[in-house]
């Protein structure tokens, strides 16, 4: 059973580190030499994840191995999605951000 749940919960983080990194499933699929159905009986937890093919996931993703492999959440999680997310503002949004950050987190400064 644990070995189903390890599965299941890689399979969410690879469809979510996918989604984070803006590719279609046909994109990863070209990427490394599959067919689209492949990523998407990997991503539903349906078909297994070689070594290989969990090593270029992680590359073509930007995300460590141990964090597509491990089974707990956490808030790094969290943080390095939205680090993905912020990687990809033009600076004055970025700067926007960063302002709303410093309010949330002190709201007597402006």
């Amino acid at each position: 059973m644990a070995d189903e749940s390890q599965r299941k919960e890689l399979a969410r983080r690879l469809r979510l580190a996918r989604e984070q990194s803006g590719l279609s499933q046909e994109a990863v699929a070209r990427r490394l030499g599959l067919k689209r159905p492949a990523i998407s009986e990997i991503e539903a937890g349906r078909r297994k994840v070689t070594a290989n093919e969990l090593a270029a996931l992680s590359d073509l993703y930007h995300t460590s191995m141990d964090w597509l492999m491990s089974e707990k959440p956490s808030n790094f999680e969290k943080i390095e999605l939205a680090a993905r997310s912020l990687a990809r503002l033009k600076s004055e949004d970025l700067d926007h951000v960063l302002r709303l950050l410093r309010t949330l987190r002190d709201p007597g400064t402006k």
